[in-house]
Formats: structure tokens, C-alpha cells, sequence
């Protein structure tokens, strides 16, 4: 589904465009750039290998990449971590992949169901009856959530199933999407980690499916996933604006479930003796639908 030559391309200008001559400790020079970031020839050199190699690389012509030539690029172009496994990721399902896609990226995946999740794992959610607690897919589909999300996300129990997807909500007119004190960075946060997925499993058919639906449907979605962002929070603090009981500073955690492909449970918690938690308890004493499914 994923043409890995496009996505390294695109990549790896993203990651040269982000950076400027000082950042790296080289000289600005006497002439004057034509465009931002560094140079090719700069890039190469900090990487050890000639300007022709890089060249073909970064115009996803340059085959078969080793791990250390990687290493060095990375380096070269100062990637997090989370970058570099990205890179890694691309270049080894490249390597694996006989055929596959042409062209600019992504080609149109088979039947894409959602995931299912196990009855047991939906207890445990359902049994978390004091903090808001759910069940992502790696392409961000809502599987299963308790009463206290219905609660914190008013709405969510109504949505239609082709809906239940975090970016979906947040980047559709929804009423999610309202929630988030800073939308933007939410937006911003959950492609960059759709990004991360699409690297780890480049071929898997509903990740394929939700990114090439939301770059048509979402023109904001679009312009985001050409930056190539790719990073990953499996905690921080999202700020919600609730409809009934206001502003909540939530904790949020994510645990990755290895054996059950990749879902991710998530939950949130606020600060003992702090507003949000007396007001995280009010809505937890207030009616509210069936939990979810």
C-alpha cells in the first residue's frame, strides 16, 4: 500500500528543510540559499558518504540502503529516535517487499475492517468505572470505551462506526473536535503518530485506508501529512473544554498491547486535590448512556 521510495524522499527532504546551517555547526557561507535548510552536499558530507549517493537516496532511487548508512543520515540530519526507527521501518519493509506500489506514495489497500478486540480486554475497559478508559486501533480507531469516556467526550455514543477514529473526530466537524483547548497541536500530535504507525506496518490496509480517506476528505489532514511529522507521546496532558463542567487537565497514558496487533489502551487521570479531579468526579455521578461498544 505504501510506496516506501516517496515516503523516504519525502521524508528526508522534511528533515533537511528543518534545519539551517547553524543548527549543525557549519558555516552559512557567502552565497545566498536559494531554499531553506541544508544543502544536499551538506547533508552528505556530515554523513560520511558522497553527494551522488545521498542524492539517489533522497529521490528514492538508491535501492537497497545498509543500517549504518541510515545511522548516519540520521545523525546527519539530527532525528529523534522516533525519526530514526521511522526511517529504519520504511527502508526494511522496502527491502522485504518483492513488488508494490508506484508512484507518489500510497496505492488503494484491499477490504479494511476495523479491528476487533478481545472480550476480556473490553471488561477490563468496562471495569474501569472511575477514570475515562479505552481501546485504539494503530490507525487511531475508537474500539471499545467505559462510561466515563461517554462522559468526558459527549456524543462519542452517537457517532457512526465508520466515525470512531480519534483523527476522523478531531480533523471532522464533530463535536469532539471542539473539546481540545489547542485543536491544532491535537492535529498536529495524532498525524505525526499516524505517521509512526505507517512505518511500522506500511502494508497494513485500515491504517492505508483511514490515511488516504482523511487526505481527501480533510485538505488540513493533507497539508500535515506532507510535512512528514513523526513523533509520539505516551503520556503528556491534554486540556479538554467540557460542555458541563469546564476546563480539565487530564494526565493520559498509553500502554501498547503487543499481542493483540498493536492496540493501544488509554487512559486518563487528573492531579489528586485538583479542580479537574472534583470535576472528572462530578461527571462520574451524573447519568450517561450504556458504555460503549
Amino acid at each position: 500500500m505504501v510506496n516506501a521510495d516517496a515516503e523516504i524522499s519525502q521524508f528526508l527532504k522534511n528533515r533537511r528543510a528543518l534545519l539551517t546551517p547553524d543548527l549543525v555547526g557549519l558555516p552559512e557561507g557567502v552565497n545566498r540559499r536559494r531554499v531553506r535548510g541544508l544543502r544536499r552536499e551538506e547533508v552528505a558530507q556530515r554523513a560520511g558518504v558522497s553527494v551522488n549517493y545521498y542524492t539517489r537516496i533522497e529521490q528514492g532511487r538508491g535501492g537497497r540502503v545498509s543500517a549504518s548508512v541510515l545511522d548516519a543520515i540520521a545523525e546527519a540530519l539530527l532525528m529523534s529516535e522516533v525519526e530514526r526507527g521511522y526511517l529504519h521501518n520504511l527502508a526494511d519493509g522496502r527491502a522485504r517487499r518483492t513488488g508494490g506500489p508506484t508512484g507518489s506514495g500510497w496505492c488503494a489497500p484491499p477490504d479494511a475492517p476495523r479491528p476487533q478486540v478481545r472480550p476480556e480486554l473490553s471488561a477490563l475497559v468496562d471495569a474501569m468505572d472511575r477514570v475515562p478508559a479505552m481501546v485504539l486501533g494503530r490507525s487511531l480507531d475508537l474500539l471499545v470505551w467505559n462510561r466515563m469516556t461517554s462522559r468526558l467526550w459527549p456524543g462519542v455514543d452517537d457517532l457512526p462506526e465508520p466515525e470512531l477514529n480519534l483523527a476522523r473526530m478531531v480533523f471532522g466537524d464533530t463535536a469532539a473536535a471542539g473539546l481540545h483547548a489547542d485543536p491544532e497541536s491535537m492535529r498536529r500530535a495524532l498525524v505525526a503518530k499516524l505517521r509512526v504507525e505507517s512505518g511500522r506496518d506500511p502494508d497494513d490496509p485500515r491504517l492505508c485506508a483511514v490515511v488516504m480517506d482523511l487526505r481527501r476528505r480533510s485538505p488540513r489532514f493533507a497539508e500535515l501529512w506532507e510535512q512528514a511529522e513523526v513523533r509520539e507521546h505516551p503520556f503528556g496532558v491534554h486540556r479538554i473544554l467540557h460542555p458541563e463542567v469546564g476546563e480539565l487537565d487530564l494526565h493520559y497514558s498509553k500502554a501498547v498491547l503487543p499481542g493483540d496487533s498493536g492496540q493501544i489502551l488509554m487512559t486518563y487521570c487528573a492531579d489528586p486535590g485538583s479542580p479537574s479531579e472534583e470535576r472528572l468526579a462530578a461527571l462520574a455521578r451524573t447519568p450517561a448512556p450504556a458504555a460503549g461498544r
